[in-house]
């Protein structure tokens, strides 16, 4: 068992990713699993509309269709696994319409179905309760209007199917690593107790989860990264200690380095110290990341702490209404024009709400595109010749929503010189959804397995309550005096990767070399983020960012609360889940010795 490596492939990062991957995955030799991360808040609340109108459709039909059909003989004939949670809010509608397809093929593969997360019948009991949102406090959304509510989770239940003999597992919602992690309590037969290792299966379905984003999309140093038409997606090869090698198909575009690597451990996480999972806590400080071959990267050293005893719970709901549209402006002026333009827009809409006694907007936003908007009070353009306006509210009501979009067509013709288009035709109002998160006891979760003809039911009911006070925190690495010091701009010496948590984003930055790492830090205080990102932060007070040290891989991860403008679901920026962030801090100014500077590449300056 110890000399046993698993080699997994992570062909879906979202609903709607390529269907190359599969393939692609399949022509590389000795792959023992596939897996498919396809969901998100967002997806859950689309499927769940998608369920109420037909009792046969609320999950990603193009796993079926577009995954699985063209591959399920191939699939067969090399005996690879599958793991899939592409079962949202219907996995057993998934699942029947999937053994349709393999009895349609005539091929022998049992699908197991894992379920139990879907806790939508229980949202009356949950209003009862008084249950709060864990990070604003605010009380659960009334009943009629909650769209869907999913507990997320583990991998255990996957693991279990397995070894029940499924060669296809689908799930609804759980968290994204568990369908690697799932693979590798069962090939290697790790226990609960085995934190260390399960911390480094979390890690390696974490850099699986969203597909090309670990080999090379999405990377600062982006023009290294060939062939992006034909980019390969990233395979782990994973050992029994959790140790693992992650590299992608012979043949393919794309980069698997430290950078790329490093850049997609930071994606989408707080506390590196206390990444909560159903499984095990795990702490991504001590992770070490090391390029040991060509497109062949090492990870290691992650460790565990005991699961938790509750699982998070994500519901969402309906919250008033939300539009906009874009308009394109060109000339002298263009970006006072345009927003001339957008005030006179809402100033038009405003009169027809007081003849009508409507409320007001309840948010209102006008991004000029090519002003440099994004970056607040840093942006280094004072005019421009050209700009995209994105105008956007929200209103109580859809006819607000309405009334704005037909006044921003209406004036049309009444703008400054210079309006060139509009974004195709005019759009309609769309329900603002959002994200209400919370904990609930895993003893509230029944988590069951259907295979063939069984119904297994899983014990879940492990954890202990996790205490972030008593974490012990590493040092801050402190950076030596040099009297000749020069100022060079953050992506001369790291590389940043951002992403949503929910209301929340993570800007993860990490040092090109561990001696850049001081002067990283001595520079880039929450004071000065919280300064970089004052024009979307709720509120500028301390507290609103949080920094955390990961020595391991000399990087540091910034935590924005309250920044997304309601969150990836909800917000009406044009950024809403944060994806630029990391882009706006990486033009920070860094001072260096001038020693250090003269061996930076000049192609990274």
């Amino acid at each position: 068992m110890a000399d046993k490596v698993l080699r997994i492939g992570g062909a879906s990062g979202f609903w709607g990713d390529a269907a190359r991957a599969t393939p692609q995955l399949l022509n590389s030799p000795g792959l023992d699993y596939i897996v498919y991360d396809y969901l998100a808040e967002i997806t859950m609340s689309i499927m769940a509309r998608a369920r109420a109108k037909d009792g046969n459709k609320g999950y990603a039909a193009d796993f079926v269709s577009a995954a699985m059909k063209p591959n399920l003989a191939l699939i067969a004939e090399r005996g690879i696994k599958v793991i899939s949670n592409a079962g949202g809010v219907n996995p057993e509608a998934c699942v029947q319409a999937l053994r349709a397809e393999i009895a349609e093929q005539g091929l022998a593969l049992t699908v197991a179905c894992v379920s139990g997360d879907d806790l939508l019948d229980s949202r009356d009991a949950l209003h009862a309760s008084g249950v709060t949102e864990m990070f604003s406090g605010s009380a659960f959304p009334p009943v009629e209007k909650v769209l869907s509510i999913n507990a997320y989770l583990g991998a255990f239940p996957i693991a279990r199917a397995l070894a029940l003999g499924a060669d296809i597992v689908v799930t609804g919602r759980c968290v994204d690593s568990a369908v690697t992690l799932g693979a590798c309590i069962h090939a290697f037969g790790w226990g609960r107790d085995d934190l260390d290792q399960l911390a480094m299966g979390s890690l390696a379905g974490h850099i699986l989860e969203c597909g090309p984003q670990a080999t090379g999309g999405n990377f600062t140093d982006w023009e290294q990264v060939p062939d992006m038409a034909n980019m390969g997606y990233p395979i782990a090869e994973i050992s029994a200690d959790g140790s693992f090698l992650c590299t992608k198909p012979a043949n393919t575009g794309g980069l698997v380095s430290t950078g790329t690597v490093s850049e997609q451990m930071l994606y989408e996480i707080g506390d590196p110290q206390a990444y909560v999972l159903p499984d095990v806590v795990c702490d991504f400080s001590t992770a070490r990341i090391e390029q040991v071959g060509e497109n062949l990267v090492k990870v290691s050293g992650a460790t565990g702490r005991p699961a938790p005893d509750t699982y998070k719970v994500s519901a969402t709901y309906a919250d008033e209404f939300r539009g906009g549209t874009y308009m394109t402006f060109y000339g002298i002026d263009a970006d006072r024009k345009a927003r001339a333009l957008g005030d006179a827009v809402f100033e038009a809409a405003r009169t027809v709400f007081n003849a009508y006694g409507l409320a007001d907007f309840s948010e209102t936003s006008i991004e000029l595109l090519g002003t440099e908007s994004q970056y607040g009070a840093f942006s280094e353009i004072s005019s421009s010749r050209e700009v995209v306006m994105k105008i956007a509210a929200k209103h109580p009501d859809a006819i607000g929503i309405g009334i704005l979009l037909k006044e921003a067509v209406g004036l049309g013709l009444a703008t400054p010189p210079g309006l060139s288009g509009f974004a195709g035709s005019r759009p309609g109002p769309s329900p603002v959804v959002r994200l209400f998160s919370c904990t609930v006891p895993k003893a509230q979760v029944q988590v069951q397995i259907a295979l063939n003809d069984q119904m297994v039911t899983c014990d879940e009911t492990h954890g202990e309550p996790l205490d972030v006070a008593a974490i012990a925190r590493p040092a801050t690495p402190a950076a030596d005096a040099s009297p000749d010091m020069v100022t060079v701009p953050l992506i001369a010496l790291a590389w940043g990767r951002s992403g949503d948590k929910g209301n929340k984003a993570n800007v993860g930055i990490i040092a090109r070399r561990a001696e850049y790492l001081p002067y990283i830090c001595d520079a880039l205080t929450t004071t000065v983020v919280r300064e970089r990102f004052a024009h979307f932060l709720a509120e500028t007070s301390e507290g609103s960012v949080e920094r955390f040290v990961l020595p391991g891989s000399h990087a540091i991860n910034f935590l924005l609360h309250d920044v997304l403008g309601g969150g990836g679901v909800a917000s009406i920026r044009n950024d809403p889940q944060g994806k630029g962030y990391a882009q706006l801090l990486l033009s920070c100014p860094i001072p260096i010795p001038a020693t250090i500077a003269a061996t930076i590449a000049e192609t990274v300056l």
